[in-house]
């Protein structure tokens, strides 16, 4: 299995890193995809190696952590995407939930994500919340025919994971979809498994039964699990569809 969105490098796996590892290699989990949170995550990131995992970069500045865009920022990102280490472009995209103080500044690091992932030919990462309408509004207005990427955390309706599909974005199946009373699970049934990634959002959004507990990338087997019991299939097509439209998508193949 492939976690693609998982913030292992955080300081909340400092204490047992190397017991999440293991559980991780067991659960069945070989690679994991790292996100950024800001420019510093890529050195907590550069810490990280486990024999029987392989750990992949991203470069970003999470929209919760936009308030003033310094001058030669989209310069800075487009420079550390070129590196051939880095595999994907965020995680970006709009947050109203926390504050509304940013708008303006989270839409324009949004579009200057855009317009690196593009010109690197790298996927990019979409964090939502409570901002569908404005985060798919801007994707149309980026897309070119090359913005390929993901809508991490999905939790829309039916009509908003197609039109996101249509769009060229795959969508990023966690936690959430394993909620009893959240009604992910009859949406994700709607929509096409070929288009769907794993991931866990490591440690936030636990799946039940872990619900409430730091996640780790070992709990992805339960998101995977209720997949598989959504489309009626076996875990192994479920892991095997995802892994391999996310070696697609990173071009982890190549």
């Amino acid at each position: 299995m492939i976690d693609t969105h998982s913030h292992i490098y955080l300081k909340d796996f400092d204490e047992d890193r190397e017991e999440v590892y293991k559980r991780a290699v067991e659960a069945g989990i070989k690679t994991i995809l790292m996100p950024a949170i800001d420019f510093g995550s890529l050195k907590q990131m550069d810490s990280l190696s486990f024999e029987g995992i392989e750990f992949h970069k991203m470069a970003g500045l999470h929209p919760c952590d936009v308030e003033e865009l310094e001058d030669g920022f989209e310069n800075r990102l487009l420079e550390l995407c070129s590196d051939d280490e880095i595999i994907g472009v965020g995680e970006t995209g709009l947050d109203y939930y926390w504050s509304k103080d940013h708008i303006t500044e989270q839409k324009l690091s949004l579009h200057a994500h855009c317009r690196v992932a593009k010109k690197v030919n790298k996927p990019i990462i979409l964090h939502n919340r409570e901002s569908t309408d404005d985060l798919l509004h801007i994707i149309e207005q980026e897309q070119d025919g090359t913005l390929e990427g993901i809508w991490h955390c999905f939790n829309g309706t039916v009509e908003e994971g197609k039109r996101a599909i249509d769009m060229g974005l795959h969508l990023g199946i966690g936690g959430v979809v394993t909620f009893k009373n959240g009604g992910v699970d009859k949406t994700v049934a709607e929509l096409p498994l070929e288009k769907m990634v794993l991931e866990t959002d490591a440690p936030y959004l636990s799946p039940t039964p872990k619900r409430g507990k730091r996640n780790e990338p070992a709990f992805m087997k339960f998101t995977a699990e209720k997949l598989a019991d959504i489309f009626e299939i076996s875990l192994k097509e479920v892991v095997d569809q995802t892994s391999q439209t996310a070696k697609t998508l990173f071009k982890l193949d190549q």
